[in-house]
């Protein structure tokens, strides 16, 4: 992993311990090794995180990222979103949402459906499933209403959109 050999290169008295979206320093840092960290995670395309709040709201985005891009452990279909999240952070959801939706400036169920159309995107460059399949394995209703936000949120409809084959990075939505 090459942040975790550049964090030891730099800080060899702290052991790291890097995850999907978490870095995790011991012992901590002191305020000059966290502006260097600070700086060389900017350096890297990163932001360092370090209050609560901020902190929340990217375990809601690790987890829906986990779930759509990756099949994490939600039951498929059976276990909502909002549920799943909120039981997954020990916080009701509607508090969840508000705070997510004031840091990010968009709902949860917002970047749920961002996060959809960017694994619809990686499936339709792959020209493996049909379009109905798709639909099904990202929990939509049908075809067709997978292809209505789908244009709503590109301006492209799936079939044009296959043709030109081109997505966005998951980081940058």
């Amino acid at each position: 992993m090459a942040i975790e050999t550049l964090l030891r290169s730099q800080f060899p008295k702290h052991q790291f311990l890097v995850t999907l979206g978490r870095i995790e320093v011991q012992p901590d840092l002191d305020s000059i090794d966290l502006n260097d960290l600070t700086l060389s995670l900017q350096k890297l395309g990163f932001e360092l995180v370090d209050d609560e709040k901020g902190r929340k709201v990217e375990q809601i985005k690790q987890l829906i990222i986990t779930e759509i891009h990756h099949q994490g452990d939600r039951k498929k279909q059976s276990e909502t979103f909002s549920a799943f999240i909120g039981q997954e952070l020990g916080h009701d959801y509607s508090y969840l949402n508000n705070l997510f939706s004031s840091i990010e400036g968009k709902t949860i169920g917002q970047y749920i459906t961002l996060q959809k159309i960017e694994k619809a995107k990686e499936l339709l460059v792959y020209e493996e499933l049909s379009l109905e399949e798709i639909a099904d394995q990202l929990e939509y209703n049908s075809a067709q209403y997978l292809s209505a936000q789908f244009k709503k949120v590109t301006g492209l409809t799936p079939s044009k959109f296959r043709s030109f084959g081109h997505r966005r990075p998951i980081d940058s939505i």
